[in-house]
Formats: structure tokens, C-alpha cells, sequence
């Protein structure tokens, strides 16, 4: 990727696996819509990004992988970011991994519909023009309570995430 803004970077955001190491509903259905947006799109990286599960101790990023080339996704097609525990972390991690590949074109964004806007502010806050992935249309949890938890969370996450990034961002001098 070194300086070919031809190639469009599909960071696509993890979420928990199962204690198998099988991936959720969740994961499973943002990797079909990132996959789903790659294929109308020019030449892109999937970059799928998520640390170790526990007890399984496979990462996010691989179980991804793995449900990519599957779906008919050449292997040198993917990136893969498997030390990010959360997304402030994977958000820090594949800006690092881009910069070192000299990226500097726009970035797609994939991940639920609810952790969506968290995901693009930190990544523009990275500096990064970003473009939305469709997210599912199907909502990540089925239970209306347990969406609404998920929402409730982000409410808590987005704001403490980008306070966290902008104390790292003056720390670092940028």
C-alpha cells in the first residue's frame, strides 16, 4: 500500500467471540457487509482488527480472516490487526499500520450501526478522511432491551474514547 491512494483500507472494527472462538452473529454480520462494500469498490485491504479472546485465545482479526477468505477474499487482500483489545486500541493500531504502509488516501469504516459513529469520529480525530461502511441492516442484537444497552453503552463510550484519543493525540505533540 505504500502511497497508492488506489487501494481503499477497510478497517473492519471486532467484536467478542464466543468461548469457542467462534464468531457471533455480531461479527459475523459486519465482515458480510465490509465484504459486501469491498466487492463494489476498486481495489481495497480488508483490515480487520481484534485481539485474543479468552478462553479460545484467538484473536478477533483471525476468526474475521478466516470468515474473508472464506468468502472468496484473496488472503493478500487482508491485513490483519490482532493486538487491539478495544476500539480506541484497534483505532490507534491500523492508523499506525497504515502510516507505516505510507497510506494517505481515505479509510472505509465497518462495523455495527451502533458503534458506527464512535468508530468514524475516532478515526477522523486520527486524521483520517473516512468513509462509512452500510452497516448490517439487521440490528446486532435481536432482544430490543439488549439493543438498547448497546446503544446506552456507546452514549458512555463515544465521549470517554475521544477524551482519551485527544489526551493521547496533545501528549504526543500533534
Amino acid at each position: 500500500m505504500a502511497r497508492d491512494t488506489a487501494i481503499l483500507p477497510v478497517v473492519i472494527f471486532g467484536a467478542r467471540l464466543r468461548p469457542d472462538g467462534t464468531a457471533t452473529r455480531t461479527l459475523r454480520m459486519r465482515v458480510a457487509a465490509a465484504h459486501v462494500f469491498g466487492m463494489g469498490q476498486g481495489r481495497v485491504m480488508y483490515m480487520p482488527t481484534g485481539g485474543p479472546s479468552f478462553p479460545s485465545g484467538l484473536t478477533e482479526a483471525a476468526v474475521m480472516e478466516r470468515q474473508l477468505v472464506g468468502a472468496g477474499v484473496p488472503p493478500d487482500a487482508i491485513l490483519a490487526e490482532e493486538t487491539a483489545r478495544d476500539t480506541l486500541a484497534s483505532v490507534l493500531a491500523c492508523s499506525r499500520l497504515l502510516r507505516q504502509r505510507g497510506h494517505v488516501g481515505p479509510v472505509a469504516v465497518a462495523t455495527s450501526a451502533y458503534h458506527l459513529p464512535r468508530c468514524l469520529l475516532l478515526m477522523r480525530m486520527m486524521g483520517w478522511r473516512v468513509r462509512p461502511v452500510p452497516p448490517p441492516r439487521l440490528p446486532a442484537a435481536q432482544d430490543w432491551r439488549r439493543r438498547w444497552f448497546w446503544r446506552g453503552r456507546e452514549v458512555a463510550a463515544l465521549p470517554w474514547d475521544a477524551l482519551l484519543l485527544a489526551v493521547h493525540l496533545l501528549r504526543r505533540g500533534k
